[in-house]
């Protein structure tokens, strides 16, 4: 069994190489190859294209990801500038999207070595009981939102591989305490779910060239009130030099306009 899956990794890197997704450099390991990724992501339509339901639906694929708002053009600058962002807002504000966005490029371009991407495994009030399969198997319901925003940035191939390879690394919160996060851009989503316990424990995994970007809603929280620590420890971080703290409100939503609407009413 060991030979068979030494056998086939070889074979599915090979199949990488040939669609030229991975460029070897001067005879470096596979870990400080230069990695090449197909740019895009979907955008929503201009914003002075107003939608009725007579016009037909029309997708486009951009080779760039631009901020839509002035708060998003704030926090995608932050990500680039600062070693650690927290991002709040309500949904739909591209918080995660935009993180996981800035974490592809830096990986491209050289600036970091690996993504490490961690949330909470914390149901929206619903229990699901046990997951089956490996650890990555259980988290997979958790990070499917960090999922998609990666496969608007990575071809499919490009994602298996990267994420074989450990370029791309799924951590539990639970298993993050006593790591030390060097030369990584470290996304924490959906950090309202975490405690101020928790997220005192993962702010300070931060290591050297590293950047994390900590994202949520304290209002949206599937703890109770008094354990969620997003709020309070984005308040106490403001004040940091090397840090940044980016409220996003409901002008800044790209989604459906119905949200920006319902998350005024309800």
């Amino acid at each position: 069994m060991g030979k068979r899956a030494v056998s086939k990794r070889q074979k599915a890197r090979n199949e990488i190489e040939a669609m030229g997704f991975l460029e070897e450099m001067g005879g470096k390991s596979r870990q400080e190859a230069r990695l090449y990724a197909i740019n895009g992501g979907w955008h929503p339509d201009d914003a002075e294209k107003v939608r009725n339901p007579n016009t037909p639906r029309d997708q486009r694929y951009q080779k760039n990801v631009k901020p839509r708002s002035e708060n998003q053009a704030r926090l995608m600058k932050a990500l680039e500038t600062k070693s650690l962002v927290c991002a709040l807002g309500p949904a739909g504000t591209g918080k995660t999207y935009l993180a996981i966005c800035k974490a592809v490029e830096a990986l491209q371009s050289g600036k970091v070595a690996r993504i490490i991407l961690s949330r909470p495994a914390v149901e929206a009030g619903e229990q699901i009981g046990f997951l089956p399969g490996a650890m990555e198997d259980k988290l997979a319901p958790y990070l499917r939102p960090l999922y998609d925003a990666l496969a608007d940035r990575l071809s499919p191939q490009q994602l298996k591989h990267m994420m074989g390879e450990g370029l791309i690394e799924i951590a539990p919160i639970g298993f993050m305490r006593g790591r030390t996060l060097n030369n990584a851009f470290v996304v924490i989503d959906e950090a309202q779910n975490c405690t101020y316990t928790q997220l005192k424990m993962l702010l300070t995994r931060l290591g050297w060239h590293s950047t994390m970007a900590v994202t949520g809603d304290p209002q949206q929280s599937d703890l109770l009130p008094s354990l969620s620590g997003l709020a309070q420890a984005a308040e106490k971080l403001a004040g940091l030099s090397d840090a940044e703290v980016i409220y996003l409100e409901g002008q800044d939503i790209v989604r459906h306009p119905l949200v920006a609407e319902m998350l005024g009413v309800l």
